[in-house]
């Protein structure tokens, strides 16, 4: 087919996509603990959820693992996941003598210390989440078993009842749908007028600029491109959003090769975004996909701009450093 036969795409990129502040530090410590301690370098669960990242880093000498048993005996460091993790893993792996990173998210870190303030302060607490998400099952371990409370939706927040008497409090995954999450938390102030909310909202930053990037382009497309991988919540969530707020057709995938085009022969204008463990090369690969089939204009909507950035672990400074 000659560039003359290819059908005009009108492609709107959305900006902010792709890689947040808490994916980057992750990966960064994942890399610069390779390159101070050497191959292997042990990561517990998916260092953030996206398969292309994971292969890379296995390829440079990350071995992952589900759980520390898997881990042989050695001096070689393990990290923790950007998710999070329960109180017991760090204990575990202090009972093993064994040195750990940790790469979870501070967003994430807020939430826990949220959770811990509120346990303390005697609050029975409700956790705005989907089950058996790493960072669920990471802030539920912070406090002993059913201190905190999940409720996945709507329905879930209508019928939640109280243990006992006294104050109530809820905090939230940060990777959550905002509208859907505004929904559930109407509720529970409805039916539980003092309930005490974060002081700052926990759904992070690059959660909600995501979101909002994709709401601004989705009633002017005709299909929507949201590259993630499908465990990933914040992903998962752009696509929703981009259906709700008007787009009729959008799909998430994790390679070009994964796109079916059968959903796109008809299409004049495209939305491209990405989730937060996305990384841009991915989005460039689907941009030339596009571009072997159409006859590809690009437009840049960006709606928010982001320098957010956070501190590595104190033991790879110099090594970030040098």
């Amino acid at each position: 087919m000659t560039d003359t036969a290819k059908k005009p795409l009108k492609i709107l990129m959305c900006s902010p996509r792709g890689f947040c502040a808490g994916v980057v530090r992750a990966i960064e410590i994942v890399e610069l603990s390779l390159q101070k301690y050497g191959a292997p370098v042990y990561v517990r669960h998916e260092i953030v959820h996206n398969r292309f990242v994971v292969e890379d880093l296995e390829a440079k000498g990350a071995v992952f693992v589900e759980e520390l048993d898997e881990i042989p005996e050695g001096d070689h460091p393990v990290i923790f996941s950007a998710h999070g993790v329960p109180k017991s893993v760090p204990a575990d792996a202090k009972a093993r003598k064994m040195f750990y990173l940790d790469a979870t998210c501070p967003l994430v870190s807020k939430v826990h210390v949220e959770a811990e303030r509120h346990h303390k302060d005697g609050y029975e607490i409700i956790l705005i989440g989907h089950d058996g998400h790493p960072e669920v099952v990471g802030t539920m371990g912070q406090l002993p078993e059913a201190a905190i409370r999940l409720v996945e939706t709507v329905e879930g927040a209508e019928k939640f009842e109280q243990a006992k008497a006294g104050p109530l409090a809820y905090i939230t995954q940060t990777t959550l749908s905002i509208d859907d999450t505004a929904e559930i938390v109407a509720v529970l102030r409805r039916r539980f007028p003092e309930i005490v909310g974060p002081h700052k909202e926990d759904i992070c930053y690059a959660t909600t600029n995501r979101q909002e990037a994709v709401k601004e382009i989705a009633e002017a497309c005709d299909a929507v491109i949201v590259v993630g991988a499908p465990n990933s919540s914040n992903s998962r969530r752009l696509v929703e959003v981009a259906l709700k707020a008007g787009c009729p057709h959008a799909v998430l995938v994790q390679r070009a090769q994964e796109i079916d085009w059968n959903g796109f022969s008809n299409a004049r204008v495209v939305g491209v975004t990405a989730g937060a463990s996305a990384p841009e090369v991915l989005v460039e690969e689907v941009l030339d996909a596009l571009r072997e089939r159409f006859d590809v204009t690009l437009e840049n909507i960006t709606t928010k701009q982001e320098n957010v950035s956070f501190k590595i672990p104190r033991e790879l400074r110099q090594t970030a450093a040098e």
